[in-house]
């Protein structure tokens, strides 16, 4: 096939590059800085460098780009894709994005099929892609009325680069789950690392401190737009965690040990319960 990969940061820079080093396809690289593009074709992560015009040769197109910033290339560039080819995105959030693809899908004839790679690292860019970024991963697809063909194609296509996990669902599921799962980690190391205590951190911090200030390493305008779209199950549950963590404030202010106790046997027994 020839698969056309929109925005070469590091979701889209791994993609290229996974393609490559596991796939006979053809990759097409487009991206809005040429330089990039040049780079990925220096590197062999392309084949070609491409065009919004040349999306009429891709017969899989992946778009790695913020959320608005896709259905933006759609509307104006969607008249160029091919009606039997396939369209995902890479986005982190689902509820908001794919109704608007699916309807500019049944405009100009394709088919649109959400995506979510749940794999990333602190850093972005291009330089921070990686060939395998995606292995083991769990790969997210929200079908959004695409066919079951269509679905089968590219879970085969991810299982093909290297992800161990194809999970099939609903965009709403889809937002609810990502709230707990990443975003929520992210708002907490960010809180975390807000403290005035952080820049005298070295010297007296270890895995607990990397652990859970990690993901404040954050592309402050990804993660806000992400974050303000998929906002209700956010909040809910920021507002689960702003009740835990105002049980274990109040047992430790109040000295009271049995309390604080059962509180983190709670925890202890769901991580154990999970096997994690």
């Amino acid at each position: 096939m020839k698969i056309a990969v929109v925005g070469l940061g590091i979701i889209g820079g791994s993609y290229c590059k996974a393609l490559k080093a596991y796939t006979p396809h053809t990759v097409i690289g487009i991206n809005r800085t040429e330089s990039v593009a040049e780079k990925a074709l220096a590197e062999g992560a392309i084949d070609i460098i491409g065009t919004p015009e040349s999306l009429g040769d891709a017969d899989i197109i992946i778009l790695c780009m913020y959320p608005q910033a896709c259905v933006d290339f759609i509307n104006e560039y969607g008249k160029y894709i091919r009606s039997d080819a396939i369209v995902t995105d890479a986005a982190g959030i689902k509820t908001a994005l794919c109704p608007q693809l699916r309807k500019l899908s049944e405009e100009y004839g394709f088919t649109f099929v959400g995506s979510h790679p749940m794999a990333g690292k602190e850093k972005n860019g291009f330089e921070a892609s990686d060939e395998n970024l995606f292995m083991g991963a769990s790969f997210i697809i929200t079908p959004c009325g695409a066919d079951k063909m269509t679905v089968n194609t590219l879970a085969s296509l991810a299982l093909e680069i290297g992800f161990g996990t194809i999970k099939v669902t609903t965009p709403e599921e889809h937002d609810r789950m990502i709230a707990f799962t990443s975003q929520l980690p992210h708002v907490l190391a960010c809180a975390y690392v807000l403290s005035p205590s952080c820049p005298n951190h070295k010297g007296f911090s270890a895995g607990s401190y990397r652990d859970v200030s990690r993901v404040a390493n954050i592309n402050s305008k990804l993660w806000s737009e992400l974050f303000l779209e998929n906002r209700e199950p956010l909040l809910e549950e920021l507002e689960i965690l702003y009740k835990n963590m105002s049980s274990l404030y109040h047992a430790i202010k109040d000295e009271d040990r049995e309390k604080l106790a059962a509180l983190l046997e709670q925890g202890h027994s769901v991580k154990q319960a999970l096997g994690e």
